[in-house]
């Protein structure tokens, strides 16, 4: 019997016109810059531990073309971090694409939810271990979770656990899901969601995403039954380290 895979934390860095950005509730109006450096950001959380990196290409996943295959060599060439990296996702070309500029796993999100068959063929083809598929969910009135898509600006009528559930049957590893209402907000992530989503695909490691603000999010996360967690603007604005995260989620 194979034995659990270990809980992962993946410090974030959102990238805009080459520059280390993040934005409230994935807002592009409500941006606040960290940086013009991704990459020695990057090779700070490699010196400060990291064994992964969550990156993600803004102005791709507005505009398509994915533009970071430098940064991405560059990673490869000067650090020992892993990458799952997104943005722009569009086609079979672009998985293939970065994959060869050493990304270790493709984040697919909005087509994830525009159309489930191209990316299920995706696990299929590059297999699971490949694919990260990211679906950002919101809660309707009636307490349902939702997908939105075009930059949770519209409806896309699907629901989170229909699909989930879909992929998971097809083998789908890795999940991240996002709380849209607290992404960038340091409000705390909603566990509550992710204890549902453990439930209901315990085969499936979920990556909790959006609102963490304190060190005690890492373990209340790894309690969750979570796969990992990622860590963006608390770890940007100093509110915990890297290290101090590592040693919450050793410390249950």
């Amino acid at each position: 019997m194979s034995s659990k895979p270990s809980f992962q934390l993946f410090p974030a860095i959102d990238v805009r016109g080459g520059r280390v950005v993040r934005l409230a509730q994935g807002d592009y109006d409500r941006e606040t810059t960290y940086g013009d450096d991704p990459l020695a950001a990057a090779q700070a959380y490699a010196a400060q531990g990291a064994n992964w990196l969550h990156l993600v290409d803004l102005d791709a996943a507005r505009a398509g073309g994915y533009t970071l295959a430098p940064l991405l060599q560059q990673l490869r060439a000067t650090t020992g971090l892993q990458v799952q990296t997104g943005g722009g996702v569009r086609s079979r070309d672009d998985v293939v694409a970065l994959l060869e500029a050493g990304a270790s796993r493709v984040v697919v999100g909005s087509l994830s939810v525009r159309a489930p068959e191209q990316v299920l063929g995706w696990l299929a083809e590059f297999g699971a271990e490949r694919i990260t598929v990211a679906l950002d969910a919101r809660q309707d009135e009636a307490g349902i979770w939702q997908l939105p898509i075009h930059g949770w600006t519209e409806g896309s009528g699907v629901a989170l656990d229909a699909l989930a559930s879909r992929y998971a049957q097809a083998g789908m590893t890795h999940l991240l899901c996002t709380d849209i209402a607290r992404d960038g907000m340091l409000t705390g992530p909603n566990f509550a969601l992710y204890r549902h989503l453990v439930a209901l695909l315990p085969q499936v490691q979920v990556q909790a995403s959006g609102g963490v603000h304190a060190v005690t999010d890492v373990s209340a996360a790894k309690t969750a039954g979570c796969g990992g967690i990622v860590l963006g603007r608390a770890l940007l604005e100093g509110r915990f380290t890297l290290e101090q995260a590592f040693a919450e989620a050793a410390s249950c």
